[in-house]
């Protein structure tokens, strides 16, 4: 679903960082179409723009449910401001909002360099399908159904995994895989 007239506003949510438990947790579908849940989509794309980021899922920001929210049009541009402070301005939103997503057909294959919210500093070529079919529920919880395919598709893959209790470093060879494991673990116990 795409949020028409989308207004940059909101509070930001604390991001949750790998190994944190909700994010080896399988979420749980949305039943509930409520003011709240507006609330915590609002929420979630002003803290996904301000990470910054092209997309967030629930578990992300410590809530085990199955939303997500992305956007991978947006422009993000630094500036200097008229007392000649550097400030990034942010154009072209066309945020995205995905409840209760299942992914309903794949094709092709292809290869991106990912990084992750909850895993900072990480970046790594993850295999995806090049496209993708989609079908979820919009903030009101009307269905949908799209086809997605490049940057947006492999966004959706990334942010569904999170639903899944999958973080894209379970993606990558054992030995990598491992590595950042270790690694993130050594850095949250500090």
């Amino acid at each position: 679903m795409n949020i028409e007239n989308y207004k940059l506003e909101g509070e930001r949510l604390p991001i949750v960082t790998y190994p944190d438990p909700v994010l080896s947790a399988k979420a749980l579908p949305v039943t509930e179409f409520t003011p709240d849940l507006h609330n915590l989509v609002k929420n979630m794309l002003f803290t996904m723009y301000h990470a910054p980021g092209i997309g967030l899922a629930a578990p992300q920001v410590g809530i085990s449910q199955r939303i997500f929210v992305l956007d991978v049009d947006y422009d993000r541009e630094a500036v200097t401001n008229s007392a000649g402070k550097e400030e990034i301005r942010m154009s072209n939103f066309n945020p995205m909002v995905l409840i209760n997503p299942v992914i309903t057909g794949t094709s092709g294959t292809t290869t991106y360099e990912e990084g992750c919210l909850s895993v900072p500093g990480v970046y790594e070529e993850v295999k995806r399908y090049e496209s993708i079919r989609v079908k979820y529920q919009d903030i009101n919880g009307k269905e949908h159904e799209m086809e997605a395919d490049d940057l947006l598709s492999i966004c959706i893959q990334h942010e569904n995994d999170h639903l899944e209790g999958i973080v894209f470093i379970e993606r990558l060879s054992n030995l990598k895989k491992n590595f950042y494991k270790k690694k993130m673990v050594k850095e949250k116990v500090k």
